[in-house]
């Protein structure tokens, strides 16, 4: 029994080498012309559809594939930031339990999502596609059964041509294309039959599919948006009772604080007034310097009289008896620039809070200068350089913004 099992298996694998041969042989003759081609259009077109489709599909399932490892991704990376949150959370805040419920409800949401879109996206695609091998490996044997067809064709007109008849020879030819037809249309007729509905099949699959993906997603992030809002509802809760906890807190200081002021002695640098609040959104609320005492005013006159005063040299040859000698106010009018507005002296000490802000001491006499955006002035607020840097160097570069209600316009 081996003796004849190895020589059947031998003359099959003779049978197979054969054809190959035969096959090989019969493609040549074709592309160089010298055969005949059995040609089908309508077959044709319908591998090409059904490469297309195959190409089509398979990037689709391999997309959708990734889409689920991404939500497998986002479902991980919430766990960790609601599990964070849960770490963070005092047991004592507001909300504490229906934050850890929040959390376990969007843990189950996202897995029952991945599990959906698995049942009704995926494992259906890769049904839609799992027909295709086997398709595809019966039109690879219907090209070779049409090349044994085609050969065995040539083959028996060949033997019909011949100068000597050999009847046997033409009947086994004769019955060897039968053979080689009838098996080449069985399978070609299969074909012909499931390719066209195949291709029509694909319509159907994209629009479960993505109707699917969309129906299932349209109710996950539904349902994610309610969690997500309660959230942010206890969240604004716990904000809440945080200000007012604040607020609270901040009453108390400052009924304290002024307390503890009706209790203290009065401040020595009271006098002083406030800086103006830099800012666009409304006149600034400043406190005016205090109103100076009748003896007070006397005695500032006094002292600006002899700060302010220059007396120039007089030359008593050349100075006309009847010319008055002229007092300014420590520098000419005429060397200022015409761009200076006005000149004001600083009566208090004033710290700038700012890089833009100039640094007064009382006494200072500052050149008072026009915005260059007068959209950029705040109320309450001027700009100016101090008269001894224009007089030491000349210019105006070092300028800034200095409160009004310090200075008083000479």
């Amino acid at each position: 029994m081996a003796e004849v099992g190895k020589g059947v298996n031998a003359g099959k694998l003779a049978s197979n080498v054969q054809k190959r041969l035969t096959r090989a042989q019969e493609k040549v003759m074709q592309k160089l012309g010298k055969a005949d081609e059995t040609k089908d259009t309508a077959f044709e077109e319908g591998v090409v559809n059904f490469n297309k489709q195959l190409a089509d599909g398979t990037k689709l399932q391999k997309d959708l594939k990734a889409y689920l490892v991404a939500v497998k991704t986002m479902h991980e990376c919430s766990k960790r930031l609601h599990d964070c949150l849960a770490e963070m959370y005092d047991p004592e805040w507001f909300g504490k339990e229906e934050v850890d419920s929040i959390a376990e409800d969007t843990d189950l949401l996202w897995q029952d999502f991945h599990q959906n879109l698995t049942d009704n996206a995926l494992i259906s695609m890769d049904a839609y596609l799992a027909q295709f091998p086997d398709i595809k490996t019966r039109i690879a044997k219907r090209d070779r059964k049409l090349v044994d067809f085609d050969s065995a064709r040539h083959h028996f007109a060949s033997i019909q041509k011949g100068k000597k008849k050999d009847e046997a020879k033409i009947a086994k030819a004769e019955e060897e294309l039968g053979r080689a037809q009838k098996v080449f249309e069985e399978i070609n007729y299969d074909l012909q039959e499931e390719l066209p509905t195949l291709w029509n099949s694909r319509v159907g699959v994209y629009v479960n599919t993505f109707q699917n993906v969309a129906g299932l997603e349209e109710k996950f992030h539904r349902e994610m948006g309610k969690l997500n809002q309660n959230l942010s509802d206890v969240m604004t809760k716990l904000d809440e009772q945080r200000l007012a906890k604040k607020g609270v807190k901040t009453a108390s200081i400052g009924k304290s604080s002024e307390e503890a002021a009706n209790h203290s002695p009065p401040d020595s640098g009271s006098d002083a007034p406030k800086s103006p609040q830099k800012s666009r959104e409304g006149p600034p609320v400043s406190r005016p310097p205090r109103p100076a005492s009748p003896q007070e005013v006397k005695e500032d006159n006094i002292i600006n009289l002899f700060e302010d005063a220059v007396v120039p040299d007089i030359n008593i040859s050349t100075q006309p008896q009847n010319e008055a000698p002229t007092v300014t106010n420590g520098s000419s009018e005429a060397e200022l620039p015409p761009s200076v507005l006005y000149k004001v002296k600083a009566m208090h000490d004033y710290g700038a809070t700012d890089s833009d802000e100039l640094d007064l001491k009382a006494g200072d006499i500052v050149l008072v200068l026009p915005f260059a955006n007068p959209d950029e002035q705040d109320d309450g607020w001027l700009v100016g350089v101090k008269e001894s840097h224009w007089l030491e160097n000349k210019n105006l570069l070092v300028k800034g913004v200095f409160p009004e209600n310090f200075t008083q316009k000479l």
